[in-house]
């Protein structure tokens, strides 16, 4: 990480997000009950659409479109997964692609794993919102609200899951769940899921994977982290076309946040998902299919052992 003192961790500004990781540990006293997992996975995938198709291909690259109350609908979805406002994630990102692997890059790994997945949010170099990236929504006074006041959403949630909790341990105790659990599994453990599920796409898919295209980044397509974020895991195919809404590119790259905007478009909650060209899936067919010198090599030294066995 780097030692200026910009971008070192300001703790005092990180303690809500240390006490959201701390109180996990509640979860001893808390208990489990399924009534618990079934609000742990409906807050996660829920929030992380939010932020995977909203925050992230919608107000970060506008690969689709929608109406102003959707847009309000998925701006304060994104910002209950409690990582801070619209206009502030999308400017970011926006940057992120402008001098992706760079040494201008916001959270490029090249700068250590820890700068990556959470230092940089920590520190003070990138608390404010540049709003020069994002005028096309700033223009929107919600979005501007919501930026200004992120808290309001995740705080809220926090309520509604401990409410929801108490209200079913009152009418229907058997099935063994209380408004302390419910807030624990349904909000605190599912928030620290949430970043850090978010996190790996700038930490791990700029490190590890396949590269199907050539791009002037290190973005690599991974399935495992494409499942824990819905999609968002075929990150070289997003760095070589990133206007395109789908992710995985084909009908094997598994892509939840697109099949759920599929489904709204069929209701015309949104429209014009944009899609890759021909020509893109021409250049990742070819180079894909291309072996590496690396490979060429070993191939050529395989047939000459070969060779030399049947002498």
């Amino acid at each position: 990480m780097s030692k200026h003192s910009d971008e070192t961790i300001n703790w005092f500004q990180s303690i809500p997000f240390i006490l959201v990781h701390l109180a996990c540990v509640l979860v001893i006293w808390a208990g489990v009950s399924w009534v618990a997992i079934v609000a742990l996975l409906l807050t996660y995938s829920i929030r992380m659409f939010g932020i995977v198709a909203g925050y992230h291909r919608y107000f970060s690259h506008r690969t689709y479109k929608t109406t102003r109350v959707f847009q309000f609908m998925m701006a304060y979805l994104g910002t209950s997964a409690a990582q801070k406002g619209p206009l502030w994630w999308a400017a970011h990102h926006r940057h992120h692609h402008k001098h992706s692997d760079t040494d201008e890059d916001v959270h490029s790994p090249r700068k250590g794993f820890i700068w990556s997945h959470v230092g940089w949010i920590l520190c003070d170099k990138y608390k404010c919102t540049h709003l020069k990236l994002v005028k096309d929504l700033k223009k929107f006074p919600e979005l501007s609200f919501l930026d200004r006041f992120y808290w309001i959403p995740p705080i809220t949630l926090a309520i509604i899951m401990y409410g929801i909790g108490y209200t079913l341990n009152a009418v229907w105790p058997e099935l063994g769940t209380s408004g302390f659990q419910m807030l624990i599994w349904g909000f605190f453990i599912s928030t620290t899921l949430l970043y850090h599920g978010t996190f790996t796409v700038n930490s791990l898919t700029h490190v590890y994977g396949r590269r199907r295209f050539k791009t002037d980044d290190d973005s690599r397509n991974s399935l495992l982290i494409s499942i824990i974020t819905l999609g968002e895991g075929w990150h070289n195919n997003h760095h070589r076309f990133p206007s395109s809404e789908r992710q995985g590119f084909y009908w094997w790259e598994i892509d939840p946040a697109h099949y759920g905007l599929k489904v709204l478009s069929w209701f015309r909650i949104v429209w014009d998902l944009r899609t890759p060209p021909a020509r893109v899936y021409a250049e990742g067919k070819k180079l894909f299919k291309r072996p590496s010198k690396e490979v060429k090599q070993a191939a050529k030294s395989l047939r000459e052992a070969m060779k030399k066995e049947k002498h």
